[in-house]
């Protein structure tokens, strides 16, 4: 059987048979998008089924930023699934996007994270591109003492590095591999678009920095945990303590693009003790800060309101306190990813907002006073899912369905990705 059918079988060995494989079915929970089997975040089929169909397929894939290639021959190695790619800006001053493999053999040209070349050559055997991808020269092309060489009829027009179609929205960059794809404001919709575009509002872009980091677990879980508000509201100390995103806050949980894509968003509304606030355990009302400053935003665009949006596949925009940014999630084998925030401010930011964007960038990433919470528990779930394929979650918060929500405590959103991932896997 295959993944295209209801059930997916997975060879193992019995015992009692020696090493002859009995093939052991795995079907989807009977109740449906409230339940989700642990086997989706381990199964090495499932994975690259995922990589083909989400990665590889018609989806936009999220490269990078204008701004990290500002100068013609910078360029940004990135990843789209497991494939390597190149965001460079051209002789024309375009930014183009190309695989990061040779046409010769497939070696990576490019081995450094950024930099900036005047042409690509490979390593390996020093065919030379252009910053286009175009091929431009082979060594011993020729021959050497009239001996050796590529054929007569070899033809170098026929061997550049494959480009991939790619669009700038407001300075962030996508690429597909596919031909047809739908067009890109096709593709995000009205929501996620006006996100992206509140986020990016047109304004020439400034690079403030990264953070990355190896989170053992699946790389759905760290999709799951952008859509999930419900966490959200118990787990992180300094988000519930100083109101940067709580239960009892105005709030918005929007399933969108069949429930690929999510808009989620809160209002900040400082500390202060309600009702809500009992029961959430975590909650510290004689935690005090001597520096305020790290959990208070300078008023601007947003006035109050964080969040954004979640890209299918791999991608979220996103604001909190002042601190913009960009997640990327890279998958590194069923069982781990890679997690990159990109920092950014806007040209035209005075100094004093440049310096809260980067003090409140501390919110986030690896050591970051809230995320760090995340990094953990992603890894205690997978630990607990791999032990127990047979197992499966429940996310029923909120109810069953996958209507909008209006409040935090609510999976809705973790709900309609499931709707939509099972029906694009054909589980």
């Amino acid at each position: 059987m295959s993944l295209s059918d209801n059930v997916l079988c997975e060879a193992q060995i019995d015992p009692a048979q020696g090493e002859s494989p009995v093939p052991i079915e795995r079907r989807w929970p009977k109740e449906g998008i409230t339940r989700i089997p642990n086997w989706v975040y381990t199964d090495p089929a499932i994975y690259r089924k995922e990589m083909d169909l989400f990665f590889a397929g018609k989806t936009w894939n999220y490269v990078g930023l204008e701004c990290e290639v500002p100068e013609v021959g910078s360029y940004k190695r990135n990843w789209i699934g497991e494939k390597p790619v190149i965001m460079v800006r051209n002789e024309q001053g375009e930014i183009v996007v190309l695989e990061n493999r040779c046409a010769h053999r497939g070696a990576q040209i490019c081995w450094q994270n950024t930099g900036k070349v005047k042409d690509f050559t490979c390593p390996y055997h020093q065919w030379n591109y252009s910053l286009d991808g175009n091929l431009q020269g082979i060594p011993f092309r020729r021959g050497v003492m009239g001996k050796g060489g590529m054929p007569r009829d070899f033809d170098i027009k026929q061997h550049n590095i494959r480009k991939l179609r790619s669009v700038n929205r407001g300075g962030s960059i996508w690429a597909t591999f596919s031909e047809e794809t739908k067009p890109f404001e096709t593709y995000c919709g009205e929501q996620v678009l006006a996100e992206i575009d509140h986020m990016l509002p047109g304004k020439k872009l400034k690079l403030l920095g990264y953070s990355r980091q190896l989170i053992p677990s699946n790389w759905k879980m760290y999709l799951e945990n952008l859509k999930d508000p419900y966490h959200a509201t118990l787990l992180h100390t300094f988000y519930i303590t100083f109101g940067l995103w709580r239960a009892d806050s105005k709030s918005e949980c929007i399933p969108t693009g069949g429930g690929a894509h999510s808009v989620m968003v809160s209002h900040n509304e400082g500390k202060k003790v309600t009702q809500a606030t009992a029961e959430m355990t975590r909650f510290r009302g004689d935690l005090i800060l001597h520096d305020l400053e790290t959990v208070t935003p300078r008023v601007e665009f947003n006035r109050g309101r964080v969040g954004g949006a979640w890209i299918f596949p791999a991608a979220q925009f996103g604001i909190q306190a002042n601190s913009l940014k960009t997640r990327h999630v890279i998958p590194r084998g069923p069982t781990a990813h890679e997690l990159v925030f990109t920092y950014y401010g806007y040209e035209d930011d005075d100094e004093e907002m440049t310096r809260l964007r980067l003090k409140h960038a501390n919110l986030l990433g690896p050591a970051g006073f809230v995320s760090m919470d995340d990094s953990e528990m992603l890894k205690q779930v997978q630990t607990g899912v791999a032990g127990y394929p047979e197992g499966f979650g429940v996310v029923e918060m909120g109810g069953r369905d996958t209507k909008p929500a209006d409040y935090m405590v609510s999976e809705v959103l973790i709900r309609a990705f499931y709707e939509f991932y099972r029906d694009a896997m054909g589980l």
